[in-house]
């Protein structure tokens, strides 16, 4: 049987709360099962449908698994101080849970959706890392031109939903978490005149908070 897989990350751009990558991986007539039951892009979908298609992906998948990058590491790779810069930490995230996988699964090809603008640079670095085992292919947009794709971007999108409604339930509410949303501005900002401090849960890398 041949097995692809796909990985997609959620939570690149927030101010606060973690990153999530995510690796997908299924044999052809589970991908046709995956494409009737209406997997696609987790951006076009519903907070509720994605959860009740996470519930329907993990008892599918062959294999999956999340990688949960928490806001230090993230500001270590901005500020260049562990991988040079956030693309160079998908990268190694990316290439760590294809590796994982291969332990588990025969994926012979894995589709990416890559955060480097130039994604065949991107896809033939990564290649480098995982070795010859597996072809890999890097495309921007990748979780809306591959179902595979799509259930990863599913499970990494639900899963830091999930985290960052339990950071809401102990910090209470921040809106989106995003920098754009004035809500979340309000909220860090509050923070800091009451705390004296910046939130645990934000990345302090990010040009947002120089400004509040």
């Amino acid at each position: 049987m041949v097995f692809v897989a796909g990985v997609d990350e959620a939570g690149r751009g927030p101010l606060i709360g973690p990153m999530v990558v995510a690796i997908a991986c299924a044999g052809e007539a589970k991908l046709r099962r995956l494409e009737g039951l209406g997997v696609r892009d987790s951006k076009l979908l519903t907070p509720a449908r994605r959860e009740r298609l996470r519930r329907v992906l993990e008892q599918l998948l062959d294999y999956f698994a999340v990688r949960v990058v928490q806001p230090e590491e993230v500001d270590r790779a901005v500020q260049g101080l562990s991988f040079g810069n956030l693309n160079e930490l998908e990268l190694s995230l990316m290439a760590e849970l294809i590796q994982q996988a291969l332990e588990r699964v025969s994926v012979e090809k894995v589709y990416v959706d890559s955060p480097d603008p130039l994604p065949e640079r991107f896809g033939r670095r990564l290649s480098q890392r995982v070795g010859t085992r597996v072809e890999v292919v890097a495309e921007s947009h990748a979780d809306s031109k591959y179902v595979i794709v799509s259930a990863a971007s599913i499970i990494a999108k639900t899963e830091r939903d999930r985290i960052i409604r339990e950071l809401k339930s102990t910090y209470g509410d921040f809106g989106s978490g995003y920098p754009s949303d004035p809500k979340t501005r309000e909220f860090v900002k509050r923070w800091i005149e009451r705390e004296g401090s910046l939130p645990p849960i934000v990345r302090k890398s990010w040009s947002t908070l120089e400004r509040l």
